[in-house]
């Protein structure tokens, strides 16, 4: 089942490295009780990822959240140290959540799972943006190719706040 507007996000955990050690997150502690602008990359370091999609969700944070936006999250397919390099070395840091959903279960309960094993990757995610009130999807976008990030882009999101 492919996660769809008006959905509650299923349980499931992430993992996050803070200054406290890594720790365990689920999509309670993440969405309860806030509005996030939740997106998906298939993998950080990645071209796309790297040089286009995070980039404009660092650079248009301050205008995300003073559109009443809590919070602003990245996940991916990725262990959380590859996440947490990937956050201080694009700025992110502080910034954004960088979300390790290190196993696919988050990215599989929801549907967006997509095998990029032609290009070296195996199981990722598929690109993706939401907007996620108290857990509930409010808005989806998709990505039809990975090596796109138009319509998950921070701009369209804003469009939508």
């Amino acid at each position: 089942m492919t996660v769809s507007v008006g959905d509650k996000l299923p349980e499931a955990k992430f993992k996050e490295k803070t200054s406290d050690g890594m720790e365990e997150v689920s999509t309670a502690d993440v969405f309860a009780g806030k509005k996030v602008v939740l997106f998906a990359v298939p993998g950080a370091f990645t071209p796309t990822c790297d040089m286009n999609h995070l980039p404009g969700y660092i650079e248009h944070r301050d205008t995300i959240l003073g559109k009443g936006v809590d919070d602003i999250a990245v996940v991916a397919v990725n262990d959380a140290f590859v996440m947490s390099a990937w956050s201080k070395s694009s700025g992110g840091e502080g910034k954004i959540r960088f979300l390790s959903d290190w196993d696919a279960s988050f990215t599989k309960a929801i549907g967006m799972e997509t095998d990029l094993s032609a290009g070296t990757l195996g199981m990722r995610s598929k690109r993706y943006s939401m907007v996620v009130e108290d857990g509930v999807v409010k808005a989806l976008n998709v990505e039809d190719a990975p090596g796109q990030a138009t319509k998950s882009g921070a701009a369209a999101i804003l469009e939508q706040l």
